[in-house]
């Protein structure tokens, strides 16, 4: 199979990633659940948005990438809710088999550089990383809390979960934290976390 036929077989292949659904319902349609292509979209156009209030310098560029790529693996492995700390044990293994072939899919150096891209944001180290996981944390937060802690209420998340489940997003921008701290607050206050 030449290049481009490798290319748009991974392309058709990241269709099925409209059909895996999350567990946060869309503001604009008020019922119905997030898809994880729309989760990735919405998240990289955020970084765009965002990039100023990143704490340390960023290539936005890598940045939007690891983004559109970071959950590609769940046509594979699903979505793990954040707060389900059993399933995310076990979710790690299953993302990897997935990237391992989704990526192959690929002609092998393309294939190599967008595996590289995504684990990178796995790891969560670079300050590219950091901002990526920030930005891949507040999203959910910010479509919960507008709309009135939707799967906060229905999977019964505490506020010491949300603090916990979400602290990293100080790592990659501490203005991003210090509005997700405000928000949590605000959502206890409510009784849409638990106190």
């Amino acid at each position: 199979m030449n290049r481009l036929e490798q290319q748009l077989a991974l392309l058709m292949e990241l269709d099925q990633l409209k059909s895996v659904l999350r567990r946060t319902r869309v503001k604009s349609a008020e019922g119905r659940l997030e898809n994880s292509a729309e989760h990735s979209w919405h998240v990289a156009l955020m970084a765009i948005l965002m990039e100023e209030h990143a704490n340390e310098p960023v290539d936005i560029a890598r940045v939007v990438k690891m983004l559109l790529l970071h959950d590609i693996v769940e046509i594979d492995a699903g979505d793990t809710f954040v707060y389900d700390a059993v399933a995310s044990l076990e979710q790690e293994e299953k993302e990897l088999a997935a990237a391992k072939r989704m990526f192959g899919m690929l002609p092998t150096e393309q294939g190599a550089e967008l595996m590289a891209i995504w684990q990178e944001f796995e790891q969560g180290k670079s300050a590219d990383a950091k901002f990526a996981k920030a930005l891949d944390r507040i999203i959910p937060m910010l479509l919960n809390y507008h709309n009135q802690g939707q799967s906060w209420l229905e999977h019964g998340v505490t506020k010491e979960q949300a603090l916990t489940v979400n602290r990293k997003i100080g790592f990659g921008s501490e203005a991003l934290w210090d509005k997700a701290q405000q928000m949590i607050e605000e959502a206890t206050e409510k009784g849409w976390l638990k106190a």
